[in-house]
């Protein structure tokens, strides 16, 4: 296999992923409360939505890449 499959792959991968779950969760720690030296602090997750068609424009560039890749060999 060559890059352009590789990397097609991974797209194909991605956007069929996100297709599936509709985005992604992230989690990031703040601070709540700093009073001297206590530090009160809590995991807050954001959830992320990814539009459908970036999602689609995702799987089928994957496509396209994977398809070239081949035949250019």
């Amino acid at each position: 296999m060559n890059g352009k499959s590789i990397v097609g792959i991974i797209m194909i991968v991605a956007g069929a992923g996100l297709l599936a779950y509709g985005g992604f969760t992230t989690t990031k720690r703040e601070n709540i409360l700093e009073a001297g030296p206590l530090k009160v602090q809590a995991d807050v997750k954001e959830n992320h939505s990814v539009p459908p068609v970036l999602s689609w424009a995702l799987l089928g560039g994957g496509v396209a890449v994977l398809v070239l890749g081949l035949k250019s060999k």
